[in-house]
């Protein structure tokens, strides 16, 4: 799955990365390798941070990206970090590819991920690997519109998901110290 994560970016990465002049063609590929690094990366964070309303929230869009999602923002920041610390670029130039690319990819990989008919992504798969499998047996697609709604729906003060909230944030914070970022993608996208 590492494989159609980085499909997703090229494909999104076309006039953003490919055609951009800031970008010598020569980077290319790791422009697009890190902008693959930051979203695996931002989404297993978010997750950590317990985050899991932001993330779920992401996923229950049709693929319409709210940019003032605090993921969608943390990812796009740290990649505009990297932009400008690995491959010297400027600030303005650096958050127009990251504005564009970021929204972009993420809108395809929830599109993908809501398809029942593309089996490539599933939001069980990439919650399963973003937490080491701690959230295994959840059937998360029944719990997007907990999240959509708001946690409270009827009130009164009591979550109810505040177990499960830990138990991701937790199975989160363990697999980032398990393997670093190299175990995280091919956890989540090897097969």
């Amino acid at each position: 799955m590492l494989d159609q994560l980085v499909q997703l970016v090229r494909d999104s990465a076309q006039e953003t990365v490919v055609a951009n002049p800031a970008i010598p063609n020569e980077q290319n590929d790791a422009v697009i390798g890190e902008a693959s690094h930051s979203i695996a990366s931002g989404l297993q964070e978010a997750l950590a941070s317990g985050n899991v309303k932001d993330v779920m929230g992401l996923f229950n869009s049709n693929g319409q990206v709210d940019n003032s999602n605090p993921v969608v923002n943390n990812i796009s920041g740290n990649l505009i970090s990297s932009l400008k610390e690995k491959f010297n670029l400027n600030g303005s130039s650096a958050a127009a590819i990251a504005g564009s690319l970021i929204p972009s990819v993420l809108g395809s990989l929830v599109k993908k991920t809501n398809d029942p008919s593309d089996n490539g992504f599933s939001l069980d798969g990439i919650f399963s690997s973003l937490t080491g499998g701690s959230s295994q047996g959840l059937n998360l697609g029944s719990l997007l519109g907990k999240f959509a709604g708001g946690l409270d729906k009827d009130g009164d003060g009591d979550v109810d998901m505040q177990d499960m909230v830990g138990m991701i944030s937790n199975g989160a914070k363990q697999q980032q110290g398990s393997g670093g970022l190299g175990g995280l993608l091919g956890g989540i996208f090897g097969k």
